[in-house]
């Protein structure tokens, strides 16, 4: 007797319940229950058991990452680090992160010892010029193929640029040093050094001062250079050029605000000045753009911003700019590489680059968060842009390495008192000549 199959109809329950049991990354072999309806002169169901492969879907690796960043808790920028992992931890919950705070300087020193070791971080938040010593290491990856860099501030990639390739995603743009005052004691911020000196005296008495900067770094010693018409490189932009009339200006302005029209601390490293300003016994500091947020909180609208006073008979000082990234170590590869790429993408985000211009002040590095009205209607923002644009690039060479290592010892010296600025620029010259020297 023939018979005509009229209907195929799969137990869709029982198949749901297996399917909710299994957390396997690989297809299985089931047990479905089928009913079959044949025509005979008497209709009769038959059931019976077929064998077939259900494909499930994998439960996602769990990924750890250890992210090292420069962000420090004075101005809510580890904390901004951390909300951003804890919010992408629950989007993701197999992505957990372990965040580790670390200084500049220490954090470009353990790393390059990490890389020896074999026992690298899976992401860095850092500054640009570790790009120069990280890639002549061979210790970080270049990020041009795994990101659409054309979102991106075309200023802020160029930072991090080396030999043709891009050697980090930007988080902000700038990364550069300002004047910011108090508006209870000063009304209208120096325009030029002599405004400067002497708002600075008049302001300057018993544990006030006129003025506080980091007297412990180069990296305040640079705009000055730069007012003065000097810089660190020759045009090759790999020779220093340290012994020079500009150079040896900038130290005698830095020795006589300190010693001849004092206006400033006897001893002042970056957390006294960031304390006194933050107290009111300083009028102004000169501080970058990380400092913002912390003393938005501090200050609220007694916060001012401008430019560094312009060197009188000379120039705008030039403050470096740049940037802060994030730098991929050689090592990342599979879900780990996966997820660290997913995340880059998530911080610089134009909802979460809006989200670090209101909790930190600082300009971003995508593109389409510059036209945010949090950046156009802040007259904090803008007069940290106003100064960016008279600021000049910082170089990523390795070389430059060299010149911050020279350059700090002597300046550290003259202040101290110790040395005259001639002597100070003559032996910054003969150090870093000699560090270029032995980089091969």
């Amino acid at each position: 007797m023939k018979k005509n199959v009229f209907t195929l109809l799969a137990a869709l329950s029982v198949l749901a319940m297996i399917l909710a049991a299994c957390a396997k990354p690989t297809p299985e072999t089931v047990v479905v229950t089928q009913v079959v309806t044949e025509r005979e002169e008497v209709p009769v169901e038959v059931t019976r058991q077929v064998e077939v492969e259900v494909p499930v879907e994998a439960t996602p690796e769990p990924v750890e990452i250890v992210l090292w960043t420069k962000e420090g808790e004075a101005d809510g920028g580890l904390q901004y680090v951390q909300s951003l992992a804890d919010a992408y931890t629950a989007i993701h919950p197999n992505v957990t992160f372990e965040i580790v705070n670390k200084d500049v300087e220490t954090l470009r020193e353990d790393f390059l010892t990490a890389g020896l070791a074999g026992s690298m971080p899976d992401l860095l938040w850092t500054v640009n010029d570790h790009a120069g010593p990280f890639t002549d290491a061979g210790l970080i990856m270049p990020v041009d193929d795994l990101f659409d860099l054309s979102q991106y501030v075309d200023a802020a990639l160029a930072a991090a640029q080396l030999n043709g390739q891009t050697w980090g995603v930007p988080i902000s743009n700038g990364n550069h040093l300002m004047l910011l005052y108090n508006k209870d004691l000063i009304e209208t911020p120096p325009m030029d050094t002599d405004e400067l000196v002497q708002m600075g005296q008049d302001l300057t008495t018993g544990d006030q001062y006129g003025l506080v900067y980091n007297q412990t770094e180069p990296f305040w010693l640079v705009p000055w250079l730069g007012g003065f018409g000097g810089a660190v490189f020759a045009e090759d932009g790999k020779t220093p050029t340290l012994n020079t009339q500009p150079m040896i200006d900038a130290l005698q302005f830095l020795y006589d605000i300190k010693y001849t029209t004092p206006i400033v601390p006897a001893e002042c490293d970056y957390d006294a000045a960031d304390t006194l300003f933050k107290e009111g016994k300083a009028a102004m500091i000169i501080n970058g753009d990380w400092s913002l947020g912390g003393y938005k909180d501090a200050l609220g609208d007694k916060l001012g911003v401008a430019r560094i006073p312009q060197v009188v008979g000379h120039e705008w000082p030039h403050p470096y700019t740049s940037g802060v990234y994030l730098m991929l170590p050689i090592s990342l590869e599979g879900a780990k590489l996966e997820a660290v790429v997913d995340f880059v993408n998530f911080v610089t985000s134009a909802n979460n680059q809006a989200l670090m211009i209101a909790k930190l002040n600082r300009l971003p590095a995508l593109k389409a968060a510059l036209d945010d009205p949090l950046i156009a209607n802040d007259p904090i923002l803008k007069g940290s842009a106003d100064q960016m644009v008279v600021g000049t690039p910082m170089p990523t060479v390795s070389e430059m390495r060299c010149n911050w290592d020279a350059m700090k010892p002597e300046m550290q010296a003259v202040l101290a008192g110790d040395k005259s600025p001639e002597d100070a620029a003559a032996a910054m010259q003969e150090a870093a000549e000699t560090c270029i020297a032995n980089l091969d």
